[in-house]
């Protein structure tokens, strides 16, 4: 069974094509899944004759995001690993350096100096978090390499920089769309939100109250959340004397999975709605019978993808012996539109800006 039927409710806002977003301007140690520094089919590090082509990822191999940075390192890794079986990049052999920022921002600050430091990393793919990515953006920018996120989806990620690209929608889309599936679809008079105070949380909760009033959907109650919490009874009972239709929670599958638990253990019966940060096997996992009810949004589902999409998910499964979400499809695509941009525009961390620049309408987007 696929992710999305283990979705008892599935709300598809995505697109089922993958396409650039560019900018918006406004003015280690080798190892296994979860740890830190470089790592590929080589080791960037160990490499003396310079021939080779570093491509740095930047995601949450370890922390409460650590099941999207699993998914990440394999679309990457499944890229690349094609990437050479076809040749690598104009003959010469693509490396990876994964760097784990732990979901942090402080981490990802530090990940960041780190990649943008050695002159081998052309572009980064990352980072997951859009509180990690505004982290590491002013360091990207001032290094002038670009950091490409398959995930990051607050609004200001992409803004403010030259440098800074995504192949994911934004919150404000997601937001809006999310409220229009709650009050036009599902006919929903009365939601509550619990949001993570990040950028990410903030964003979501934002687009979706404002879209939401629109169209006369009432926002009884909009309640922040720390992501280290354990406990979201308070939070919980506060809005029960409201008598909401459904709790939007805006954040990612680890705290949304204890709401949903400690929710029903209120009584509290009420659909569950989530953003793409709650689209994971681990919501399902961690919250047990208690995800039954839940919306999401995704980007992408492998069930409307193509034949290209089926053949990606098996060979995925094959190789990971483990199912791709999302995420693991727009990372495979990050890698592949650097590559793409390196191939056709040169070798040098310019032209991987240069070349994504020109990708600005559906006959220029990348497929």
């Amino acid at each position: 069974m696929s992710l999305a039927q283990r979705f008892i409710h599935l709300a598809l806002i995505g697109v089922a094509g993958l396409g650039l977003t560019a900018c918006e301007r406004q003015g280690g140690t080798p190892g296994g899944e979860g740890s830190t520094g470089t790592e590929a089919t080589g080791t960037a590090s160990a490499t003396d004759s310079g021939e080779e082509i570093v491509i740095g990822v930047a995601a949450p191999f370890t922390g409460n995001s650590a099941a999207f940075g699993s998914q990440i390192r394999k679309g990457v890794e499944l890229a690349v690993e094609r990437l050479n079986d076809e040749g690598g990049i104009n003959g010469r052999k693509v490396l990876l350096q994964m760097e784990d920022d732990t979901g942090t921002p402080t981490d990802a600050s530090n990940v960041a100096t780190t990649l943008a430091s050695n002159d081998r990393v052309l572009a980064v793919v990352g980072h997951f978090n859009s509180a990690c990515s505004n982290a590491g953006k002013p360091i990207y920018t001032q290094a002038e390499m670009v950091m490409f996120s398959p995930a990051s989806t607050a609004v200001n990620v992409t803004q403010n920089s030259d440098y800074v690209y995504r192949n994911i929608f934004t919150d404000q889309f997601q937001g809006q769309s999310l409220a229009d599936y709650a009050g036009k679809i599902l006919g929903f008079k009365k939601v509550a939100i619990l949001y993570d105070n990040d950028d990410y949380g903030i964003g979501l909760k934002d687009s979706f109250s404002e879209r939401a009033k629109e169209l006369g959907v009432e926002i009884v109650s909009a309640n922040p959340y720390n992501r280290d919490s354990v406990d979201y009874r308070s939070q919980l009972t506060s809005l029960q004397g409201a008598l909401p239709d459904a709790i939007l929670i805006a954040g990612l599958y680890a705290q949304a999975a204890t709401i949903a638990k400690q929710a029903r253990e209120l009584g509290l019966t009420i659909p569950l709605m989530g953003g793409d940060g709650v689209f994971s096997d681990e919501y399902i996992r961690l919250a047990g019978d208690a995800a039954e009810g839940t919306y999401v949004s995704t980007p992408f589902l492998f069930e409307l993808g193509g034949e290209r999409a089926k053949k990606f998910s098996e060979d995925f499964k094959a190789k990971f012996n483990t199912e791709p979400d999302a995420w693991a499809a727009l990372s495979y695509d990050a890698l592949n539109i650097l590559a793409t941009a390196l191939k056709e525009k040169g070798i040098s961390r310019e032209a991987v800006r240069e070349s994504l620049k020109t990708v600005n309408s559906p006959a220029t987007a990348y497929d």
